[in-house]
């Protein structure tokens, strides 16, 4: 293991996961970046990881707007030189409805924000991680276990995580050789302000409505610190992690 330090960048980290995760890949070694497209609560996380002796710096960015993702990543490289892991966190949900009933503006900002943005991050870092010296580095994404069984009324939501399954795959394949290396962490039902309605209840695959168990975010972060720290010789592909009494097998 280099004893330079590494470079990790976290968005949507503002928040939730991204938050909890960036403080702790800070917390590990890692310089971090975060963005979001709020200032104030990526200021927050930065001055959260700088009074605990790490350095960080942030970047208000809508990662669906491939000029902004443009102008984070020349940021990066000027400010870090490289990038050894992004974790694309950045994600987002819409109203739960029949597909028969979902807005077609929904759809495509669901799509924007859930799979636009991690391509476009994704295809940044790469480019990044080619020309760098040493080259390589990680690219970590946010799914979700409704990638693999999703929840009545989500067909957008789902689609967007399954595409995001696609997009890693892909991306593995055609960065083979090359010291690059993507995981999926699917997560179920972890305990942040998006997962809140899980309390109240949720519909359920024969039409009930019941809560459902979450979990600490912290798990999640220590899961991708584990991965982030990994040689680049050995990868996790995919990964899920959830409530262990959440439905999730046939959403039964």
């Amino acid at each position: 293991m280099s004893d330079r330090t590494r470079v990790a960048l976290v968005t949507g980290g503002g928040s939730g996961v991204g938050a909890v995760s960036a403080k702790a890949l800070a917390a590990a070694g890692f310089a971090v970046v975060v963005c979001g497209r709020r200032k104030e609560p990526l200021q927050e996380v930065v001055g959260d990881i700088e009074r605990s002796g790490g350095r960080a710096a942030s970047f208000v960015t809508d990662v669906s707007d491939a000029a902004q993702v443009d102008s984070l990543f020349s940021a990066v490289r000027t400010e870090f030189g490289r990038l050894d892991v992004l974790f694309n966190n950045a994600g987002g949900r819409i109203p739960n409805a029949p597909i028969d009933e979902i807005d077609t503006d929904d759809w495509e900002k669901i799509l924007a924000v859930n799979l636009t943005g991690p391509f476009l991050c994704t295809r940044a870092a790469v480019g990044l991680m080619r020309s760098q010296e040493p080259g390589g580095g990680r690219i970590i994404s946010n799914g979700s276990v409704s990638a693999q069984v999703p929840r009545p009324h989500t067909a957008a939501y789902a689609s967007s995580k399954s595409g995001l399954t696609g997009l890693m795959r892909a991306t593995t394949l055609d960065t083979r050789g090359s010291g690059v290396c993507c995981t999926q962490i699917d997560i179920g039902n972890a305990a942040t302000d998006m997962s809140a309605r899980m309390d109240v209840g949720v519909l359920q695959a024969d039409g009930s409505v019941r809560s459902e168990p979450r979990f600490d975010p912290q798990h999640v972060a220590d899961l991708v610190v584990h991965i982030a720290r990994l040689p680049l010789e050995v990868n996790i592909p995919s990964v899920t992690i959830m409530a262990t009494d959440m439905p999730f097998a046939g959403r039964g």
